[in-house]
């Protein structure tokens, strides 16, 4: 009897384990079809390798990038780039609540974004009104911010609602802000050097990114 008992319970726990090891229907990737071409000057990087880039849809329109993404990635242009003191802002508008709080943001300190070694730092938000700090090197991504609330962030609920991220970096400082409201400091040394700035739009999201621009500081 003992021993019948024993092999139940292995066999629920090695079910149990396979069930957690299961991706859901909502972290599986969207279909999404795109062109495979990105706008003018900018350039993406897909988390998976084997990833297509006519697996994501960007679309500009004035002074506007429009997101529709199955898989993750980054999106840049290699020649805007953040160095000394500097201002990085854009307005974010999750245009269809995700079915599960997916993250997006801008990056900073980015380097060798086409290679192995890769690396930078992000400044995330999700439609849970929640952001983290983020710093990619390789493969592997570390937690300088674990994910915090912020109480004046405007949650989507079926309806488009924008809200404005920016850095600023001044001195040895790194401020992060939602809105006119800081959330977040580091110092140069935890966010990284200069480098490349962009965006990063994590997978199944509909978002407007607007206004997103990096300004030098005098």
């Amino acid at each position: 009897m003992r021993n019948a008992l024993a092999i139940a319970l292995a066999i629920a726990t090695v079910s149990a384990g396979s069930a957690q090891q299961k991706p859901t229907h909502a972290d599986v990737d969207k279909l999404v079809q795109g062109t495979g071409e990105m706008p003018i000057g900018w350039k993406a990087r897909l988390d998976k390798p084997d990833a297509k880039l006519n697996t994501v849809k960007v679309t500009a329109e004035k002074d506007a990038l429009e997101f529709e993404t199955g898989p993750a990635g980054i999106y840049y242009k290699p020649d805007m780039k953040a160095v000394k003191d500097y201002e990085v802002s854009g307005s974010f508008s999750q245009l269809e609540p995700a079915a599960l709080p997916e993250e997006f943001g801008i990056f900073i300190a980015g380097a060798d974004l086409d290679k192995d070694s890769q690396r930078y730092t992000c400044f995330l938000v999700r439609q849970d009104a929640r952001f983290s700090i983020q710093k990619r090197i390789g493969a592997v991504t570390k937690t300088a911010v674990p994910w915090r609330p912020v109480p004046a962030m405007k949650e989507p609920k079926g309806v488009k609602s924008t809200n404005t991220l920016m850095i600023r970096a001044l001195g040895d400082t790194v401020h992060f802000f939602v809105g006119d409201k800081e959330v977040a400091k580091l110092t140069r040394a935890q966010v990284g050097g200069d480098g490349i700035a962009g965006l990063r739009i994590n997978h199944n999201l509909h978002v407007q990114v607007s206004k997103f621009q990096v300004k030098r500081l005098p």
